[in-house]
């Protein structure tokens, strides 16, 4: 997910995205732990879009605030 994508997104859907992005997450390391996960990469894609949307939400929230 790119960060041009994210900033078009609502505070509502970025909320959305978030919650998805984390039950994912959830997923991903049970996956590990059990050794049933295949791509290992993607659990660090998960970790940074989960950061990029708090990062841009938390920038709306400040450019909604000034």
């Amino acid at each position: 997910m790119k960060a041009s994508d994210v900033r078009t997104k609502t505070s509502d859907e970025l909320a959305t995205e978030l919650g998805n992005l984390k039950k994912e997450q959830f997923n991903l390391r049970f996956q590990r732990a059990t050794g049933q996960l295949e791509n290992t990469a993607r659990v660090k894609e998960v970790r940074r879009d989960i950061a990029r949307i708090k990062t841009i939400a938390r920038q709306k929230a400040a450019e909604n605030k000034a």
